[in-house]
Formats: C-alpha cells, sequence, structure tokens
C-alpha cells in the first residue's frame, strides 16, 4: 500500500457508527489516514447501526452498497473504520471479492511506510506480528494443509501450526533485538543525565505541529509535513539556550485516538524517552475543534507509560489559522501554564522559552559561590556544564563565581570523590 509517484491507489472507505465516538471528527480522521498511506479516496458509506453484525460488522444492505461501489470502480481494496475480527475480516473480503484492511491495519500500514530507523523498522514490524497473529484462524482453508515427509512421520503439522510457530519465533527474535537497541537507548539516557543538561519532550496529537516547533527551536530538519505520523524515530537536540543555559529537546511519535495496543506496546521503549524528560511540552493544535478530546488521548497515553504525573507545560500551536493572539497563560501560583504560539511564523515563541525558563528554573539553583584555588576541577566542572554565568577572581587565586545551575545537576556535582564534591554540597546545596 505504498504511495506511488503515478496514479494513487483508490479505496472505499466505510463508517460504521455505532455511537457518538464515530461522528464527523472520526469520518474526517480516518480519510486524512487513507490520504497520508497514499491511496485516492474514491467513495465513501456511512454504516449506522445499533449494535456490530457479527458476520460482517455491518448489515447486509451496506455490504450490497460496497460491492456495488467496488464493482463499479474496479476497486481492489477497501478500508473499515473499525476494528475487525478475523472472522469479519475474511467475510467481507469474500463478499467484497477484494483485499479489507480495518484501521488498525491502516495505522499499522503507515507505521511501516515512515519508519526510517533500525529502532522504527523492528518496532514496525514487532507491531505488524502481533496483530498478524490474531489472524490466524482455523476458518483459513490454505493454512490446513498437512505437511509430512523425511522427519515429519506420525500425524504431521498442519501449515496453520508451522505458520504459527514460524511467527512466535520471528516475534521473539525481534523482542531480543530490541532489548539489544533499548540497552543502547539507555546507555544514552544516562550520558545525557550525566551532562545535565535538561530535557524538555515535545508530545502531542499527531499532525499537532510538534516537529514544525522542534525545527524552530533547535535549528533542526524533522520531516514535518502536514500529514498523520510524519515523524516515527525520536530525535534528541540541542535548541536554543534558555536564559544562557543548554537545554536538549526531544521530539516523539505522535499519538491518535484508539492508537493499536500493538503499537503502544512497541513503541513502548521509544515513547518511554518521555518519562527521562524534566519538562513535558503537550502540543495541541489550537485551531482544530476536536482539540480537547485530542489532547484526553494524549493524556491517557502518558498515564499508561507512568508520565501522567510528570511536569507539564501545554503549548496552543497554529494561532495564526484559529486567530488568536501570542500569550502566556498562568495559574492560580502565578506559574506559566499554557502558551500560545505559531511555530510555523515564529509568534510567541519568544514566549515560549521564557515560559520555558520559568518552569525549569523552579529546580534552578542561583548564586554567588567561592571557589579556592585548590579546587580548579570543580571550577572548570562548573564551566564545562555551562551553569556559570560571571566570574571574578581573586588575588589568591580563587574565583567568585555567579552559577544558575539545576538541582539535579547540583547533586551530581556533590557526588564527585573527594574535597571537589564535599565542597560542591557546601556551597549549592546547603
Amino acid at each position: 500500500m505504498n504511495a506511488s509517484t503515478g496514479n494513487l491507489q483508490p479505496v472505499l472507505l466505510i463508517h460504521p457508527e455505532f455511537g457518538p465516538e464515530d461522528g464527523p471528527e472520526s469520518r474526517q480522521e480516518f480519510h486524512h489516514l487513507a490520504v497520508s498511506a497514499g491511496l485516492e479516496v474514491v467513495a465513501e458509506i456511512r454504516a449506522p447501526r445499533n449494535r456490530p453484525d457479527s458476520r460482517w460488522l455491518v448489515g447486509s444492505g451496506k455490504v450490497d452498497e460496497a460491492r456495488e461501489l467496488v464493482e463499479r470502480h474496479e476497486l481492489k481494496l477497501v478500508l473499515v473504520n473499525h476494528p475487525l475480527s478475523p472472522v469479519q475480516e475474511r467475510n467481507l473480503a469474500r463478499s467484497l471479492c477484494c483485499s479489507v484492511l480495518d484501521r488498525t491495519s491502516l495505522i499499522l500500514d503507515i507505521f511501516a511506510q515512515r519508519a526510517r530507523s533500525h529502532e522504527g523498522k523492528l518496532q514496525v514490524e514487532l507491531a505488524q506480528l502481533r496483530h498478524l497473529s490474531t489472524r490466524l484462524v482455523r476458518g483459513w482453508t490454505h493454512l490446513e494443509r498437512q505437511r509430512g515427509g523425511i522427519g515429519m512421520r506420525g500425524p504431521g503439522e498442519t501449515q496453520l501450526e508451522t505458520d504459527r510457530r514460524l511467527l512466535g519465533g520471528r516475534i521473539r527474535m525481534l523482542k531480543t533485538r530490541l532489548e539489544k537497541v533499548e540497552r543502547r537507548r539507555k546507555q544514552g539516557r544516562r550520558a545525557r543525565s550525566r551532562s545535565g543538561y535538561p530535557l524538555i519532550a515535545l508530545v502531542g496529537y499527531t499532525n499537532a505541529g510538534k516537529s514544525t516547533l522542534f525545527n524552530r527551536l533547535t535549528e533542526s530538519e524533522v520531516l514535518a509535513r502536514d500529514q498523520l505520523f510524519a515523524t516515527l524515530d525520536p530525535t534528541v537536540r540541542r535548541m536554543q539556550d534558555v536564559d544562557g543555559a543548554p537545554v536538549l529537546a526531544s521530539d516523539t511519535v505522535g499519538f491518535i485516538r484508539n492508537l493499536p495496543h500493538e503499537l503502544i506496546a512497541a513503541f513502548r521503549a521509544t515513547l518511554e524517552e518521555t518519562l527521562s524528560a524534566s519538562l513535558i511540552i503537550h502540543v495541541v493544535d489550537a485551531s482544530d475543534a476536536d482539540r480537547d478530546r485530542h489532547a484526553g488521548v494524549v493524556d491517557e497515553v502518558l498515564e499508561e507509560i507512568g508520565a501522567g504525573e510528570m511536569p507539564r507545560l501545554m503549548v496552543y500551536n497554529k494561532v495564526d489559522l484559529a486567530e488568536i493572539a501570542p500569550r502566556i497563560e498562568h495559574d492560580e501560583s502565578g506559574r506559566p501554564r499554557c502558551v500560545y504560539l505559531s511555530a510555523t511564523s515564529g509568534e510567541g515563541v519568544d514566549l515560549f522559552l521564557q515560559a520555558v525558563d520559568e518552569r525549569l528554573g523552579e529546580n534552578r539553583i542561583e548564586r554567588c559561590i567561592r571557589v579556592p584555588a585548590a579546587h580548579a576541577r570543580l571550577r572548570a566542572r562548573l564551566f564545562d556544564l555551562g551553569v556559570v554565568r560571571e566570574e571574578s577572581p581573586e588575588p589568591d587565586g580563587s574565583s567568585n563565581l555567579e552559577v544558575a545551575i539545576d538541582r539535579k545537576e547540583a547533586r551530581q556535582l556533590a557526588r564527585m570523590e573527594g574535597a571537589d564534591g564535599r565542597l560542591a554540597r557546601q556551597l549549592l546545596l546547603n
């Protein structure tokens, strides 16, 4: 289902409707998903129903209507905006005489198209195989062949059992590879932690503008397009200095309602990058009428990975489209709670940097300290961290330093061996 440089593959969309959650926003999002996958939507069918049909999910009348459209447009693919059971998927494919994919399969296909890094490709393949494993049902006649021959005497092994065994082996191998990748990722997190630089993690609903904001903050060229799931692989870059201190920013995969559980499980290690952040930046599309529901989806995923209680700053992006003035809003205690900006035009980005500085400053220690000449290693380490704002030397070789240092960095300095560590504790933490 990859997009081609020639004509796009035509497709029919079927929208089952069983409640308020299957309204216009859901239909529009599914249409956008199909376009993002490189498909041309030639027809759509709404299928309101009180409860799902066990055979086709939708009613027989809608199946007949879909069959007529498939024949008229000579379609080879139909997409259903709802999870399908293996039996429903098989029955629809037989009735329509073409391939049928549900919402989960479509999202998995988009992820397969967009994955670029080795880790991303492994994660997507693992999610696809987990999903495929639920499709190996005994109703599939081509999986019921008996295999015999040398080394296969006796009752033999059905093709279904063979496929399950091979699939299970591949899944175990992918898990092993991903565990190795995750160990390297943890080493990278530890290295960043030792550097002492605070990390902000950009999260949000897919297509909220996270990558555009990330590029503006870090002067990077991460892919940023007006399409769902343009970014899959997490990226960490140094952003513009906040109040003279280095800050790292991480761009992450976007979320979506009813994100397949296979993907949440496969991308858990990637999403957990968020747990090492000093501050989570929740980016919301301010021009989206469904923005509150989308924000709720992100909150649910953050809760699921254990990041629900972490410090958070809301960023309402695309104010130029929503015709909202850039501004900062504070909570009852005076802390920045949310920022309105446009990552595309740059309006309000200065307010965002100000808000980040204030939020990161909640754990920042600012004071003037005197470092004796005998502790040159401690002085050098402070400069390496980039936390020295001003220095004035004394005749005896000591230095008066004006520092602004994160409390976590100060604790790391206090763990230095010998007298340097004891002095760091005395000067910065007491």
